[in-house]
């Protein structure tokens, strides 16, 4: 039996513009090509946050620029970041294998992904996204009934909900890609987030955290590994104090004291903790990698990287 591995690609995988995600990409493409060639079967989740702001901007902009035209709901901007993404990546994935002499299917599911409507997140935004605002702008935001947020000496920007995730819609499509051995790209930039309201799907205003995604994906599909790619090698504890410590392998009990103690964080290594420890405690035999994009390799082999095993 291959093992199963669910990869979240972060910022760095992926760039920030256009041409900058056209020449990561290639480098991206090489990594997810050693998994499959090391009988890996994959799925792949990625960030988001860049290319949807600049969706998001661009759309808004466009419709104030022209009257036939209205601003574009954030569950559509996300929609159009992973068609984009995923685009860039399947085919820079498809290339890399066929050049290895490998013909695997790559596809993209575009991935929604249900949220509750009572999620305390939607009375709580953090996510700040979209370009710097006048106060007029601003003003004219919160008349809609939208978050805004004044940064001192740049001006005001929105700010979106992060709820968590519940269900992912697409998940029986993913699973059966995956269960004839091809390359699944879903759930990116955390997912298209909706409200279920009977048989009908209603696009959230809001952004999913992208990692809590990751381990309900890796968790439904039944991985053998989540592997969370992020800017440093190693995750530590302690940061920026005398006592600092880069943790290796640690256990799933060693993990949630970790977390208790507050060492992560909110907004940073904190959901790319929960999501391992949620994916680890599901089942017997789970593992979860943290590491950055260039020492996955090696953290699979137990040589870099934060490893949390049940």
């Amino acid at each position: 039996m291959k093992k199963r591995v669910v990869v979240a690609l972060g910022h760095r995988a992926l760039g920030t513009t256009l041409p900058e995600q056209k020449v990561a990409v290639k480098n991206t493409a090489k990594s997810i090509a050693d998994l499959i060639e090391e009988g890996y079967q994959v799925v792949i989740t990625h960030s988001n946050a860049p290319q949807v702001g600049m969706i998001h901007t661009a759309m808004n902009e466009f419709g104030k620029a022209h009257d036939d035209y209205t601003a574009a709901p954030m569950s559509v901007c996300s929609a159009m970041s992973q068609g984009y993404i995923g685009y860039d990546l399947q085919n820079g994935i498809r290339e890399e294998l066929l050049n290895r002499g490998i013909y695997r299917t790559v596809s993209t599911v575009l991935t929604q992904v249900i949220v509750d409507p009572y999620d305390e997140a939607f009375y709580t935004p953090t996510k700040v996204l979209g370009r710097y605002m006048t106060a007029e702008e601003a003003n004219e935001e919160r008349k809609k009934g939208n978050y805004v947020v004044e940064e001192p000496g740049k001006g005001f920007r929105r700010v979106v909900s992060a709820p968590n995730p519940v269900k992912i819609v697409e998940l029986d499509a993913v699973k059966a890609l995956l269960d004839a051995d091809q390359v699944v790209i879903a759930c990116g930039g955390g997912g298209i987030p909706v409200l279920e309201q009977d048989n009908h799907l209603k696009g959230a205003s809001a952004v999913i955290e992208k990692d809590l995604t990751a381990g309900k994906l890796a968790e439904g599909v039944n991985a053998d590994e989540l592997i969370i790619l992020t800017s440093v090698e190693q995750v530590c504890i302690n940061l920026g104090q005398p006592n600092e410590e880069k943790l290796g392998e640690i256990s799933l009990q060693q993990a949630k004291t970790y977390m208790e103690e507050g060492h992560f964080g909110i907004y940073n290594m904190y959901p790319k903790f929960r999501a391992a420890v949620e994916f680890i405690e599901k089942a017997d035999g789970r593992s979860a990698l943290i590491t950055s994009f260039d020492k996955m390799k090696e953290g699979l082999k137990g040589k870099a990287g934060t490893v949390i095993k049940g």
